[in-house]
């Protein structure tokens, strides 16, 4: 075993059969969040009233399935992301919370904080829901220009727009959705709700009415809005010049799956990767249930938006299977993404949540349940008659997860013959970050198994097979599974070898694994729940070398 602290070993090439070249980045300590010696601070004020903000506990024997390098809160609920935006040198991460359980209730909007999108500090709840509100999903926007005159030209605000879901004594009869507004001018640190709230409301009111999140239309001028009625599988677009008064732009129904609610809807301006200055129009849609891996899912759709409608093009039709929409991940537990409002980069970077409503209320995590996946880099490829979304991990998240000063690098050459062999203690840690390449052409099957047990019975295994060119990301032996029969036991998708390899970037932490394969074209996200001690790692081939 080669031991490099400083650089990644870029092994030279072996002439056998078949490689399994892994380089592998293991965190040490450092790159862990250092936990506070008192986790309730999160939610408390200094004495001179400026927010106390810790990041959350390391996992320990006592919390092993604690994120080490995903945001989650110390404590309790959280869910989908919302009004993410990058302001004043800052990520901002708000997120669907409960501020009282470690279960859905009560939502409010959390809040969390980062410089690297790996390492978050968590900040007081940002806004917190009543019996007469709750507060459901939503957007931020930088006003840089004050248009909506909730600030000044000198302290322009930034102002979220956000679901209200109403109660007993609530602005519109309980149930009822609307969007609602709230600023701030202190940069996200507290927020005031609009006097004029609800900004935008259906007649008659609907109680899926929902999810709001902000465009800038340059051609026009104006702020295009995404909402979706989502019991009926359509997105609602709308349009503003001060982000308060909103007129109906159209509607986007009638294609990919419909087999549940459409949530979280984005559209959003790409460029055609290739140099050709092309750009596209993507939409971006969650849905539960009816996900390709079963329960929650994302869809998207390639098209044009002429500042009224959006077209997609070459898209699946309801009732085609699964398989002929277009999806963001074919893991389990990926959901409610959106993007990072002004992220720098020039590129759309992607925060979503690392979870399935199969299940989710269910996950035996304690003190706290939900995670966030880790922030992904979108790119648009042409490729055959469609476009397609790839994904890796953000260029920020990567930069700190292979830190040279708060990383290790370990690098193994081998040739597997129908057999497991290991990848030795090196390759142990519970945080990896892991670069593998596989000559594929002389085995049936291979892989790696990652948090295994010392008998060999317990692990997670992803696995390729040559004659599908299928990747499979197996968790069924992977721990704790008991706590839901709807917790499925494997997911896989098409990937084409490439000269016979198959490249693989997969971020390991406590309780999760995201799979990128050949330069992120297919990402599999899937949580399971490992037993503390099992910490093995191996490579693994079947039916030949």
């Amino acid at each position: 075993m080669l031991h490099f602290p400083q650089r990644p070993l870029r092994p030279a090439r072996k002439a056998v059969l078949a490689v399994v070249a892994v380089v592998l980045a293991m965190f040490a300590s450092s790159c862990t969040p250092t936990p506070d010696a008192s986790p309730s601070a999160a939610n408390q004020p200094s004495a001179s009233g400026t927010a106390v903000g810790i990041a959350a506990p390391a996992p320990s024997e006592s919390d092993p399935w604690r994120p080490a390098a995903h945001l989650t809160a110390s404590q309790n609920w959280i869910n989908d992301p919302n009004g993410l935006v990058y302001e004043n040198g800052t990520y901002h991460a708000f997120y669907q919370h409960n501020p009282h359980g470690n279960f859905w209730g009560d939502m409010s909007w959390g809040h969390s904080t980062s410089t690297d999108l790996v390492h978050w500090t968590q900040q007081p709840v940002a806004m917190e829901g009543s019996a007469s509100e709750e507060i459901f999903s939503g957007a931020i926007v930088p006003d840089t220009k004050n248009a909506s005159g909730l600030g000044t030209a000198e302290n322009p605000p930034l102002v979220a727009l956000y679901t209200s879901s109403y109660g007993d004594g609530g602005a519109l009869p309980k149930g009822s959705q609307a969007q609602s507004v709230a600023y701030s001018l202190d940069h996200g640190a507290s927020w005031t709700k609009y006097k004029g709230n609800p900004v935008l409301s259906l007649k008659p009111a609907s109680n899926n009415f929902r999810d709001p999140k902000i465009t800038w239309y340059e051609p026009g001028k104006y702020w295009v809005m995404t909402t979706v009625v989502a019991d009926a599988q359509v997105v609602k677009l709308f349009k503003s010049t001060d982000l308060l008064h909103w007129n109906f732009l159209s509607d986007f129904s009638g294609v990919g799956a419909q087999g549940g609610l459409w949530e979280v809807p984005e559209l959003l301006q790409m460029d055609v990767d290739g140099g050709s200055g092309l750009k596209k129009w993507v939409m971006i849609v969650s849905i539960n249930p009816g996900g390709i891996a079963g329960g929650s899912g994302m869809q998207y759709f390639v098209g044009d938006f002429d500042g009224t409608r959006f077209t997609a093009e070459n898209a699946a039709k309801p009732g085609d299977p699964l398989t002929e929409s277009q999806w963001l991940d074919h893991g389990a537990d990926f959901y409610a993404a959106n993007t990072i409002t002004a992220a720098p980069g020039g590129k759309p970077v992607l925060l979503g949540w690392m979870g399935n409503w199969d299940y989710a209320q269910s996950v035996p995590s304690t003190p706290w349940r939900g995670s966030m996946a880790i922030p992904r880099q979108l790119t648009l490829a042409a490729t055959g008659s469609r476009f397609e979304l790839h994904s890796t991990i953000a260029q920020a998240a990567a930069d700190a997860l292979t830190n040279t000063k708060t990383s290790e690098v370990h690098s193994k050459n081998l040739t597997v013959t129908d057999s497991t062999e290991s990848l030795d203690s090196d390759f142990g840690s519970r945080t990896q970050l892991i670069d593998a390449e596989m000559d594929v052409a002389g085995s049936a099957d291979a892989g790696l198994v990652l948090r295994g047990s010392t008998d060999g019975k317990a692990g997670l295994r992803i696995s390729y097979n040559r004659a599908t060119q299928t990747l499979k990301v197996d968790r069924s032996a992977a721990g704790t599974s008991n706590f839901s029969p709807k917790f499925s036991p494997y997911h896989q998708a098409s990937v084409p070898m490439k000269d016979g390899k198959v490249r693989l970037r997969i971020l390991l932490d406590s309780s999760s694994v995201e799979v990128f394969t050949q330069d992120g074209s297919v990402v599999i996200s899937d949580i399971f729940f490992p037993q503390w001690g099992n910490t093995g790692a191996a490579a693994f081939s079947a039916g030949g070398t």
